[in-house]
């Protein structure tokens, strides 16, 4: 039991490290196009390669600890991911830039649907609602402090490229040992081949919950998207703020407050907690709109922190309505299923972004993409309002909310 129940804790603390590197990049955006003049809808090409790469692996591999088993394919992630920080280190122009995007992209698709996978398997009994928080809570975790350290040492660090990527290079080759003691969870079975022909696996079961949470998934991360591509870019040209700290503040204030709005919604019913983050994403865009029309910094980090805690609310409901639904050979799929659908939502909106902003303006752009955001958000909130037959309680587009069981 103790052996599960620390490497439980091991595999989460590869998912914070996951995504905190996922973040990294961010504040060090400007830094980037300083030193090799690329253009913003380049810095959205390097921020959307990694997404691309992210998919292509959660649509192919995605599926593969459920017939290898978790271990080796969490430590291949993790050994792809050391290489990933490898060259970033090394970079010298915008190629290697889009190099390491690619790897790591590659690293984290590959280890998204194992981690949330191996985190169930290792959950102790009683424990299966925290399971569900952690999976939806620390990437959040992970994004607000990765942005928020990287701004910090892109402000103060005499050579704030080096540190990162070096400290990171080192984090990932450490965890990579230690995954080693990980107990097996699933038997290795038959079938891996035939799991790398991409496709979406969603268990029957699960598909009527998976359409209804679809939107807010979309929602959540294509804020998520926008503040992470375009972030630096807003606090700098739009608001007048230059300060590093201040462009890594911005990522971590809206996975910030979404971290702690997962935990606040932890112990609530999933469907309500899913309706009520899309009308807070709603009312925090909204907030951040304004504020970048009155180019008031104080209004947009305060529409970001509201922004942020229906990011985190609404991702949390939309995964704990779904995270029951899949048997144990079934959920890595289920969950990079999750993912592919989050991610979509987290680049091709902010590539549009890249390509618009030149042509028609940075803050123009940023309204036109927070609209959609809106718009999105509120109708979730509309379609859970539907009366629902037998008089059950609903979530998005009318479908019973899945409320977990013990897994």
């Amino acid at each position: 039991m103790y052996r599960r129940i620390l490497g439980f804790w091991l595999v989460a603390l590869a998912l914070l490290a996951f995504t905190a590197a996922a973040s990294a990049p961010s504040p060090l955006y400007v830094v980037y196009q300083a030193r090799w003049g690329f253009s913003t809808p380049m810095l959205t090409v390097v921020f959307a390669v990694y997404v691309v790469a992210l998919l292509a692996a959660l649509v192919t591999v995605g599926r593969l600890s459920d017939y290898l088993g978790r271990r080796p394919v969490l430590l291949a992630a993790l050994v792809v991911e050391t290489l990933g920080m490898a060259v970033f280190l090394t970079a010298d122009g915008l190629g290697g830039l889009i190099v390491a995007r690619i790897v790591q992209g590659l690293a984290t698709g590959v280890a998204t649907g194992t981690i949330s996978a191996t985190l169930v398997d290792l959950l102790p009994p009683g424990w299966a609602r925290l399971g569900a928080m952690i999976n939806s809570v620390l990437p959040m975790t992970g994004l607000a402090l990765g942005a928020l350290v990287s701004g910090l040492l892109v402000q103060y660090a005499g050579s704030p490229t080096t540190v990162v990527f070096a400290g990171l290079t080192v984090a990932f080759a450490l965890l990579a040992v230690l995954v080693l003691a990980l107990p097996s969870t699933i038997s290795r079975r038959p079938g891996a081949l035939a799991a790398l022909r991409p496709r979406l696996g969603v268990p029957r079961p699960a598909r009527a919950a998976f359409l209804a949470a679809s939107p807010v998934l979309v929602a959540t991360w294509a804020m998520g998207g926008l503040y992470l591509s375009l972030g630096a870019s807003l606090t700098s040209n739009v608001l007048g703020v230059r300060s590093h700290v201040v462009a890594g503040l911005v990522v971590t204030v809206l996975a910030g407050a979404g971290a702690l709005a997962g935990i606040v919604g932890s112990s609530r019913d999933p469907g309500r907690v899913m309706t009520v983050g899309a009308a807070l994403l709603a009312l925090g865009t909204v907030g951040s709109l304004v504020a970048l029309l009155d180019a008031s910094a104080v209004g947009f980090f305060l529409g970001s922190a509201v922004a942020g805690a229906g990011f985190g609310a609404g991702f949390l409901g939309a995964f704990r309505s779904l995270s029951s639904l899949a048997p144990p050979d079934e959920r890595a799929a289920l969950f990079g299923a999750i993912y592919v659908v989050s991610y979509v939502g987290f680049s091709v909106p902010a590539v549009i972004a890249g390509v618009l902003t030149p042509r028609i303006g940075l803050r123009e752009t940023a309204v036109g993409y927070a609209a959609v955001v809106v718009a999105l958000a509120l109708a979730v909130v509309a379609a859970s309002r539907r009366p629902a037959e037998g008089g059950r309680s609903t979530g998005a587009r009318g479908c019973p909310v899945v409320v977990e069981q013990g897994v």
